[in-house]
């Protein structure tokens, strides 16, 4: 005959258990009269046959017929007495906050974007939770699905999180390209909804971060580009004056306007040129550089003027000139 249990405890150590299973390997036979105790933060369930029967506190008990009044009508059911051994597991529920617990998509979820169609994204973030229902918990979690270890429970929880992010992702977010901007109400948003769920599991939601949100490398290139113009203004204007810039310096190179055109387009290397906007720009280099050139001629007139190489009518009328070619 197997040994009675007589003593039924678990020390945490770490303090990062959330439920121990005692014995490890499944249900035993504990001696009526045995010693329970439970540490504070935990909360111990006894289980049998795929459901939680009585549930114990913080403290020191002897298990009589007062304290489980369960497994007392589940043992005298089949007509042994109510000091009888009985065979049960206990789940030790630790009922700390766990933080900083993560989660994130194993595998790249799919996404309708509206300008990109179907593309992939991963995510990743953080939460904390606390088990605020032990009964609850055990029959949903733990018992009913064997889900015994911290890693099979985030896991499990895991699982959870990247559905409903989905969900919300594909009725909150139209495009990618809004993405930076919506992170916040995104997380808001998936707690919201998380937090439901999680009460159905005896689980408290206190904190949901959502981290990052990762899209491909060539998507990640046509939002970085999106970022860009919007950062630059009026992409007209802007264009406008880098044309007219790559002109004037040209002006005073070896290439020469012919070759200012080539550069300018190559070095914005944007892929395409608006003929009104170049014709404009080099009205307006051409207008910059007889300017610059008038203003030397008539610095130099004014050299002449000083020196009395000229007189001051022949420097007025030269000036006149030279005003209105500007």
């Amino acid at each position: 005959m197997a040994k009675l249990m007589e003593v039924l405890e678990f020390l945490d150590n770490s303090g990062n258990i959330m439920v121990k299973r005692v014995p490890h390997d499944g249900p035993t036979e504990i001696k009526y009269g045995a010693q329970l105790t439970v540490r504070e933060s935990q909360e111990a369930v006894f289980f049998r046959d795929g459901k939680s029967l009585d549930v114990f506190t913080a403290g020191r008990h002897v298990l009589k017929t007062q304290n489980i009044p369960k497994i007392t009508k589940w043992v005298t059911s089949f007509g042994y007495g109510e000091d009888s051994p009985f065979r049960s597991e206990v789940y030790f529920v630790g009922k700390q906050l766990f933080s900083n617990l993560k989660w994130g998509t194993s595998e790249p979820i799919l996404f309708r974007d509206e300008e990109l169609k179907m593309i992939r994204i991963r995510s990743f973030g953080s939460y904390s939770v606390q088990v605020s229902d032990s009964l609850l918990f055990v029959n949903k979690v733990v018992g009913t699905r064997g889900v015994y270890s911290n890693k099979d429970i985030t896991d499990y929880l895991r699982n959870i999180i990247v559905s409903k992010l989905t969900t919300v992702l594909g009725s909150e977010l139209t495009t990618v390209f809004d993405m930076p901007a919506s992170f916040d109400d995104l997380s808001i948003i998936t707690k919201s909804k998380l937090q439901a769920e999680f009460s159905g599991l005896g689980l408290s939601l206190h904190d949901f971060y959502l981290n990052s949100i990762s899209v491909p490398d060539d998507v990640q290139e046509m939002i970085d580009q999106r970022s860009g113009m919007a950062a630059i203004g009026n992409m007209d204007e802007f264009m406008k004056y880098k044309v007219a810039m790559s002109l004037q310096d040209a002006a005073q190179n070896e290439g020469g306007v012919t070759g200012a055109m080539v550069g300018a387009g190559a070095g914005l290397g944007m892929g395409f040129a608006v003929p009104g906007m170049v014709q404009q720009s080099m009205s307006g280099a051409i207008g910059m550089s007889n300017a610059e050139s008038a203003m030397d001629k008539l610095k130099k007139l004014k050299e002449l003027l000083d020196m009395e190489a000229i007189t001051n009518e022949e420097f007025q009328t030269k000036k006149k000139e030279l005003m209105n070619k500007m």
